[in-house]
């Protein structure tokens, strides 16, 4: 009796434990976890276009870090491998020499990679220019200082994601229409921080902001020429026409030296600020600037 007790209650455990352990087997599976699209920039400006569009299914790097020269810089081995697993680059597609100079070798290191042009698209593209300063010849690369022109991009950049995964179209969609909105309402601030503006001419060191200024009525003179240090011919000349047009500011960006704006600042009496054309933080960033001309041009 005692060992038919014993292997009744042992079979009356073993089908206890199976009862528990019925519910969590008959279950539905979790979701699986989707891997986030890799996807490679070339400027910062265009992680925030990608994440406001790609949201939480992005993981967005930009190849030309904060602080540094589209114009020279180097890619590192670490951004090699990065970019060797990631879906799709959005190159900025205008002729900045980083793409220039380094857009065939990325591909040839992920040839499955697609690339996205954010100047082009399925109706009429970003309209390019040529550099606001005579002496600089060549197409003005850095169209996403117009927030109009960040709009053909943002749409290039939904395309793009929407190829990519399908069924998250919707999704994708939506917040381009969100970003969208928010274009508007930056350019409507932009536009009421350059109301006051008398002066339309300022002076910058390195000339990025052709597009914002064709956008908004101004007139660009850059101090660099050709990416190089300006002559003293140059300098005097500059000197004298900011002389003639009142000019009292000397723009400057963090991807470039100082010292020929601070010179011709000291010559003038004025001042030097600094403005970001790489700014991560678009919306923001832009913001800050046109604040700064208003305030620089009234």
């Amino acid at each position: 009796m005692t060992g038919c007790k014993a292997l009744a209650m042992t079979g009356s455990m073993v089908l206890a434990v199976m009862l528990l352990l019925m519910p969590a087997a008959c279950a539905p599976a979790a979701p699986m976890a989707v891997d986030k699209i890799g996807v490679m920039v070339t400027v910062l400006p265009q992680v925030e276009f990608v994440t406001a569009v790609g949201g939480g299914k992005v993981e967005v790097t930009a190849m030309v870090p904060p602080g540094a020269n589209p114009h020279t810089y180097e890619v590192t081995p670490a951004q090699m491998a990065k970019l060797s697993t990631a879906k799709v680059y959005f190159k900025v597609g205008s002729p900045i020499e980083f793409e220039l100079t380094w857009l065939d070798k990325l591909t040839a290191q992920n040839e499955d990679m697609k690339v996205v042009d954010c100047n082009k698209g399925s109706n009429k593209g970003i309209e390019w220019m040529q550099s606001s300063d005579p002496d600089e010849p060549g197409i003005d690369p850095h169209t996403w200082t117009s927030p109009q022109n960040v709009k053909i991009m943002v749409n290039n950049i939904c395309a793009g994601l929407v190829q990519l995964d399908t069924v998250n179209k919707s999704y994708y969609e939506a917040n381009r229409d969100s970003y969208l909105q928010k274009l508007e309402a930056l350019d409507s601030d932009i536009k009421l921080a350059l109301a006051g503006a008398v002066n339309r001419t300022f002076i910058v060191y390195h000339p990025a902001w052709g597009y914002f200024a064709r956008e908004y009525g101004l007139q660009q003179l850059g101090i660099e020429k050709e990416g190089k240090e300006p002559q003293a011919a140059y300098m005097a000349r500059l000197i004298n026409e900011a002389r003639e047009k009142n000019i009292r500011v000397i723009f400057v960006s963090p991807q470039f030296d100082t010292r020929s704006a601070e010179a011709i600042a000291h010559e003038i009496g004025g001042r030097v600020v600094s403005i970001d054309p790489e700014g991560r933080d678009y919306l923001d960033n832009m913001r800050k600037v046109a604040a700064a001309f208003g305030e620089a041009l009234k």
